[in-house]
Formats: C-alpha cells, sequence, structure tokens
C-alpha cells in the first residue's frame, strides 16, 4: 500500500459512523451484509448509510456484491490487512519481535458470545 492510500483508507475510518460500519462488516465476515442491515445496525438512514458506504469502498476498506436485487457489503480483508502492514511495515527499527504482541492480537479468534446468567 502507498501512502496515498493509506492517507485515504484513514481518511474514511476517521468518521464515527464510517469507523462503526467497517468494524460491524468484520464482526460480519464473509458473508457480509446488506445495505438496509447496516443502516438498521448503525442507527443512521438509508442514504446516510449509501454515503458512507460509497465513502468506504472508495477507500478499499469494504467491497459490494449484487446478490438477486440486493447489494451485500462486506470488509475487504486484503485493503484491511494491507493498511496494517502499512503501519507495521518498519517495524520498531529492525526488531520484529517487539511487534509481535500487536501483530498476535490482530489475528482472527473464533467470535464468541457471553451467555446471561439466569436468575
Amino acid at each position: 500500500m502507498e501512502e496515498r492510500q493509506a492517507r485515504t483508507a484513514f481518511a474514511a475510518l476517521s468518521q464515527e459512523t464510517r469507523l462503526r460500519i467497517v468494524r460491524l462488516l468484520v464482526r460480519a465476515g464473509p458473508d457480509g451484509m446488506a445495505a438496509g442491515a447496516i443502516a438498521e445496525a448503525v442507527a443512521v438512514s438509508p442514504s446516510n448509510v449509501s454515503f458512507h458506504l460509497k465513502d468506504l469502498e472508495h477507500a478499499g476498506m469494504i467491497v459490494p456484491r449484487r446478490e438477486a436485487r440486493s447489494i451485500i457489503y462486506s470488509a475487504d480483508f486484503n485493503g484491511l490487512r494491507d493498511l496494517i502492514a502499512f503501519l507495521m511495515k518498519d517495524c520498531c527499527a529492525g526488531h520484529p519481535e517487539i511487534c509481535a504482541p500487536a501483530l498476535a492480537e490482530a489475528q482472527c479468534r473464533p467470535f464468541t458470545t457471553k451467555k446471561k446468567a439466569r436468575a
């Protein structure tokens, strides 16, 4: 990733709703979500979410795909990985072991939900 692309991605992610959308789509995984479901989940109007989705797509953070009459949006995991790699590229003045904890934390782990205790 070049610096210009990284700046575009960071600019897109610096807005609260767009950051929430990307985090939502990361949790949704490769299946993604329809625009209407995204709007509902982040509590914005469909026209507002459409504006944010276009910006995130332009920044390389999400990808759309058509399924029947719906457009499904997914996180662009390659774009996100490239952005992380851009940040970590020259890690710790030649001491990559310093960055190992941060890289390990960024690895995917199975999603677990906490169950509420019944009274």
